[in-house]
C-alpha cells in the first residue's frame, strides 16, 4: 500500500526515535516500509545536508539555506521518495516541505509565497498523506538536543541548535499554524516517555489507516 507519512517538529522532539518505532510497527502489519530523512536520504542530498547543518557554516545567507534545502529535496524526491511510492511502499520521512515553511518561513522570516513555489518545484506532485507534528516545548527540545550533541563528540550537525530560543519559538508557531490549516496534520503531544509518545503515534496512524481503508 502506497503511503507517505511525514514527521515534523522542533529540535529535540524525538522524531528519529518515533519514526524507527513506527517503521517497526508497520512492518509487523505486513507493509513494506522505507524510512528516510531530510535533508538527505541519498548521496547528493546527504552532501548538501553536511553543508546545511554544520555549525561551521554560521555565515550562510538565509536565501542560500532555502535554495540548498530545495535542491536536496528535489534530488530526494526524484531518487528515493517517488520511486518508493510507485513501488507501493509506505514512506516515513523525517521532515519534508512543512519544515521549510516553519524554519525558513517563520524562523528566518523569508517570503512564504516564494517558499511555497520552491516547495512545489522540488516536491513535484508529492504531498504527504499524513503529517505527524510532534509538538514539544522549545526550551526542553533545545536542552535535549544540546545534551545529545554533547554526548556525540564527532557530531557536527548542530547549526540550528545555535539559533536563539525566539527562533525556535517562531518555528513551533509556524508548525502549529500549518497544522491548523492543513487537514493532513495530526498534532502529537511529544511530552512523556518514548513508549507513551509511541503509543500516541501508533494510535493516530492506526485510525488514519482505518479511515483510508473505508474510503
Amino acid at each position: 500500500m502506497s503511503l507517505f507519512i511525514t514527521f515534523e517538529g522542533i529540535e529535540g522532539c524525538g522524531k528519529t526515535t518515533q519514526i524507527r518505532l513506527l517503521a517497526e510497527s508497520l512492518r509487523a502489519r505486513g507493509l513494506q516500509v522505507l524510512a528516510t530523512r531530510e535533508p538527505g536520504g541519498c548521496p547528493i542530498a546527504d552532501a548538501i545536508r553536511s553543508i546545511l547543518l554544520d555549525s561551521a557554516n554560521s555565515r550562510m545567507a538565509p536565501r542560500t539555506e532555502l535554495l540548498l534545502y530545495a535542491a536536496a529535496r528535489a534530488q530526494h524526491v526524484f531518487e528515493v521518495i517517488s520511486p518508493a511510492l510507485t513501488e507501493g511502499k509506505a514512506v516515513l520521512c523525517d521532515r519534508f516541505t512543512d519544515a521549510t515553511v516553519a524554519y525558513q518561513g517563520y524562523g528566518r522570516r523569508l517570503d512564504r509565497e516564494l517558499i511555497a513555489q520552491l516547495n512545489r518545484l522540488a516536491a513535484e506532485d508529492v504531498v504527504p498523506d499524513l503529517t505527524l507534528l510532534l509538538d514539544f516545548p522549545p526550551e526542553e527540545g533545545l536542552r535535549r538536543a544540546c545534551l545529545r550533541n554533547e554526548s556525540l563528540p564527532e557530531f557536527n550537525e548542530d547549526r540550528f541548535e545555535q539559533e536563539s530560543l525566539d527562533f525556535h519559538r517562531r518555528v513551533r508557531a509556524g508548525y502549529l499554524e500549518a497544522a491548523a490549516r492543513e487537514e493532513r496534520f495530526r498534532i502529537i503531544d511529544a511530552r512523556g516517555t518514548v513508549a507513551e509518545v509511541a503509543a500516541r503515534v501508533e494510535m493516530t496512524v492506526a485510525e488514519f489507516l482505518l479511515q483510508k481503508e473505508r474510503a
